[in-house]
């Protein structure tokens, strides 16, 4: 069964790629909420993230939006793809 958070992020990000059959969308449900996990082609993951993540925020807060509606918490990850040429991110304190 498909489910309304995850039909809307596919639709929304296959709307702003380049490569909209290589998004998939994997998604969790435990005592925190649900999670979904997006995968992307790596040349559109700049699309998906945006100028200093400003589209990955928008996604996330929208994704806000449809949880309420639903009475869940929706998270959102983005899965770097193989092949990415960014630096992996260091957390502050290890």
């Amino acid at each position: 069964m498909r489910i309304a958070d995850q039909e809307f992020l596919e639709s929304l990000v296959k709307a702003i790629v380049d490569h909209p059959d290589d998004v998939k969308i994997d998604r969790k449900v435990d005592e925190m909420g649900v999670l979904l996990t997006l995968k992307v082609h790596v040349e559109d993951m700049g699309q998906v993230i945006g100028r200093q993540g400003a589209t990955a925020k928008a996604i996330r807060s929208l994704l806000r939006i449809v949880g309420i509606k639903n009475n869940a918490s929706v998270n959102l990850k983005i899965d770097e793809p193989d092949g990415s040429t960014r630096e992996p991110r260091v957390e502050p304190g290890l």
